[in-house]
């Protein structure tokens, strides 16, 4: 007789100082690990014996990135290009690149790694921007993908999870330039990112020694 699958595990707790803020936590640092190392293989068998240059989206790309490469066992050139599309508020405008990358991909297998996909304007942008130095090859691979919220119609070559339309920190992504340390994804409430900014107590004063 068929064993019954296992019950799903409980959902992980979020920490008592987070609780204020989060709403639940959607991607547990285990789960985040395991897609993070299959995607890594993908890549690997995709890219192995090509020069390939990783360009990395800063800045919540930056623990992505830093957990990918560590599964990518082929040689490679490392660079970042910053773009602007959100500064502290909830609202995508147009895309800004900030920062080029220096590297130089003519003729090379080209990563372009983000944190989340989501209007889309950002990884256009940045891909016709790499595309006019013409690269051999140019991929893209982004850990989350929010397609309610695709203004533009593109499509990453990796991804490793598929969200729904609600605003999530942590792994790197931010609100207000908090949350990015979190080890795990979660779900941040709306009466947070609705008031713009997050708000915290004054510190208590200290008494003097």
């Amino acid at each position: 007789m068929p064993k019954s699958p296992a019950p799903p595990p409980p959902p992980l707790p979020i920490p008592a100082v987070w609780r204020s803020d989060l709403d639940r936590i959607l991607l547990t640092p285990d789960q985040i690990a395991q897609r993070v190392e299959q995607l890594g293989r993908e890549i690997r068998r995709d890219f192995a014996g090509r020069d390939t240059v990783v360009v990395a989206i800063l800045n919540g790309t930056v623990l992505f990135l830093a957990d990918l490469i560590r599964h990518l066992d082929f040689p490679l050139k490392l660079d970042f290009m910053g773009v602007s599309s959100y500064g502290g508020g909830t609202t995508a405008g147009e895309s800004l690149l900030t920062k080029q990358t220096s590297a130089d991909v003519r003729g090379k297998d080209v990563l372009v790694v983000d944190d989340i996909l989501d209007t889309g304007k950002t990884l256009d942008r940045v891909t016709l921007h790499l595309r006019q130095f013409k690269p051999r090859r140019l991929r893209t691979c982004v850990l989350l993908d929010k397609k309610a919220r695709r203004q533009i119609k593109i499509k990453a070559d990796y991804t490793g999870f598929q969200i729904p339309n609600e605003f999530v920190v942590g792994y790197g992504l931010d609100f207000a330039e908090r949350y990015r340390n979190l080890p795990f994804i979660a779900v941040l409430k709306p009466e947070i990112f609705l008031a713009g900014e997050v708000k915290r107590p004054a510190p208590r004063p200290t008494k003097a020694a």
